[in-house]
């Protein structure tokens, strides 16, 4: 039997121990993950006790409640013991009867008998860090190998303070066209900064930082949530330099997670690094389409 919890009535030592030993696990259905990202704006589906679960943040627009993922949390869905196709089903037919669902993102283990809209993410699974690099495209090796200059005169720090880190996202990131937006992204990035789950690496040219990344790192995974660049520096290859730096650092210990991207340029840059692709399925209703639905009801 599946029921709402509100957050509020959450057992989240039951929700804990559901996720930490769900054959989906995955760092976004983490308290403080979802605490920080959704600002605590979400509640829970729960099937017997706790048996299985299915977090359900939410947004809401004219006091009018609607499920959508929020930034930075790429994929949640169902989470238990061993992925049920029977038990998926009943799920998704309770979230899609019950609730306005804006976009929802399941995760890549969860399996469905209808089909839905697969997005797609890039994983280099656990492995030593030798193997992972003979894997590399030649042109990513090619990448690595910086011109003499530009090595002589490069560093990468590995710890960038949030305020350097900061003030070059503000400057550099792209596809953000409101001020809205960017003020979550660097809340966001705060916060994890803050209780020492983000890590900010940065390749420094001539004392200049022109590429930055921030992964963020879980029990189980290192998730690169951003990657940054100084357009006048693209060709020295800085960001290549460090998401193979952080490849090294966590891969054996840990999944390296590209989070993906739907953007052909930032797909075929990932796929250089040679990482297996795991797509997910997806809900996504436009506001129309949602707005029609309400009225209809």
């Amino acid at each position: 039997m599946i029921r709402l919890v509100k957050y509020s009535d959450i057992d989240f030592a039951k929700y804990n121990d559901c996720l930490m030993n769900a054959a989906q696990y995955k760092c976004y259905a983490e308290r403080t993950y979802l605490d920080i990202t959704a600002k605590k704006k979400w509640d829970l589906l729960v099937y017997n006790d706790y048996d299985a679960v299915m977090p359900l943040p939410y947004i809401k627009k004219m006091g009018i409640k609607f499920i959508v993922n929020p930034k930075l949390c790429q994929q949640l869905g169902i989470f238990s013991n061993s992925d049920s196709l029977e038990i998926n089903d009943q799920f998704l037919e309770f979230l899609e009867k019950k609730f306005r669902i804006w976009y929802y993102a399941f995760n890549d283990k969860n399996s469905f008998s209808r089909s839905l809209v697969q997005r797609k993410n890039f994983l280099i699974p656990k492995d030593l860090y030798a193997n992972i690099y003979k894997r590399y495209s030649p042109k990513r090796k090619r990448k690595l190998r910086l011109d003499q200059e530009v090595a002589e005169n490069a560093l990468v720090i590995e710890d960038i303070d949030f305020s350097d880190a900061a003030s070059f996202v503000k400057e550099n990131m792209l596809g953000v066209d409101k001020q809205k937006d960017l003020t979550e992204f660097l809340r966001i990035f705060e916060e994890f900064h803050r209780i020492d789950s983000l890590k900010f690496y940065g390749f420094m040219y001539h004392s200049k930082l022109v590429n930055l990344i921030a992964v963020h790192l879980s029990g189980s995974s290192a998730t690169l949530l951003g990657t940054f660049n100084d357009k006048n520096f693209v060709k020295l290859s800085g960001a290549s330099v460090l998401i193979d730096q952080a490849i090294k650092n966590y891969a054996e210990n840990r999944i390296f997670d590209f989070e993906g991207s739907e953007i052909p340029a930032v797909e075929e840059f990932f796929r250089g690094f040679r990482p297996q692709l795991h797509p997910y399925p997806v809900i996504q209703n436009s506001r129309k389409d949602l707005v029609i639905n309400f009225f209809r009801n």
